[in-house]
């Protein structure tokens, strides 16, 4: 299968209070691309009510939370992906990906995961990239094979449960 091209573009906070606010022509403008109903659903408003308080206390934060997953040349919107947070005091960033199930079996999260890879790579400050994965999903364990991950222990995590942890070097 050949890796599809993507573009990474962050979303705002602008971005963030309009989907939150179910108003997804505002959003769109704010983000200059066309987001889909998969920003509106439960688990994305979990996540936009997350990430927006730390948007709002650190705009430079954007660059490193959710980012709407663009297919290109075509400019279809398949899914977010993005970063935890800034690097932490130890160079780590966390990444964190979901496609849109029409899109799913196309290549879309490996490409995603790999332009997270690249732009930590690119930040000096980044030292490792970790994934943490639930180990009933076999989707994500299967999209990090191959990119030098290791298992490097474990967490409880009070949303989802049990995860894996995985993190390798930039």
């Amino acid at each position: 299968m050949t890796t599809p091209q993507i573009r990474l573009v962050p979303l705002s906070a602008a971005t963030m209070e309009a989907l939150l606010a179910d108003d997804l022509p505002t959003a769109n403008r704010e983000a200059g691309v066309e987001l889909t109903e998969l920003f509106l659903n439960e688990h994305s408003k979990w996540l936009l009510n997350f990430r927006l308080p730390q948007v709002k206390g650190d705009p430079g934060s954007a660059r490193w939370l959710i980012h709407a997953i663009v297919s290109e040349p075509d400019g279809t919107v398949v899914g977010h992906a993005g970063y935890h947070g800034p690097p932490d005091e130890n160079g780590m960033v966390e990444v964190g990906y979901t496609v849109d199930e029409q899109y799913r079996r196309r290549g879309y999260a490996r490409a995603a995961l790999a332009a997270l890879i690249e732009q930590a790579a690119a930040e000096p400050s980044v030292r490792v990239v970790r994934a943490s994965i639930s180990p009933t999903n076999a989707a994500s364990l299967a999209t990090i094979a191959g990119f030098g991950f290791l298992e490097a222990g474990e967490q409880w995590d009070e949303e989802d449960g049990l995860e894996l942890l995985f993190e390798r070097a930039v």
